[in-house]
């Protein structure tokens, strides 16, 4: 007699690919030593707070978007970036994102 058995898999971190990969450049950043946790934790928490007053966040998209939102506005305040250069790499990667075949890898144009 055979057993079946049953295999649940693990429900992924991250939803989206993007979330992961904005959250390893904020720890990847933070263990450079570009900020304190303690800083970033206060500013996430605040961007939190300040997009959850007009809706519920769902801990998706929202939620990462909060985290970026962030994590630009850190970037932009230390002068690791310029805003313009920041809103211009965001556009990019969203036209990217827009104009990517389902199931292609998102790639900047030139890369």
């Amino acid at each position: 007699m055979s057993e079946c058995l049953s295999y649940d898999a693990p429900e992924p971190v991250f939803a989206e690919p993007w979330h992961a990969q904005v959250f390893a450049v904020t720890v990847a950043l933070n263990e450079a030593g570009r900020f304190a946790w303690s800083d970033w934790a206060a500013r996430f928490s605040a961007t939190l707070k300040r997009n959850g007053l007009h809706r519920e966040l769902n801990g998706g998209d929202d939620y990462f978007g909060a985290w970026l939102e962030t994590l630009e506005a850190l970037l932009v305040e230390q002068g690791s970036a310029a805003l313009g250069d920041v809103s211009q790499l965001r556009d990019k990667w969203e036209e990217a994102y827009l104009t990517t075949p389902h199931g292609q890898p998102v790639r900047l144009a030139g890369e």
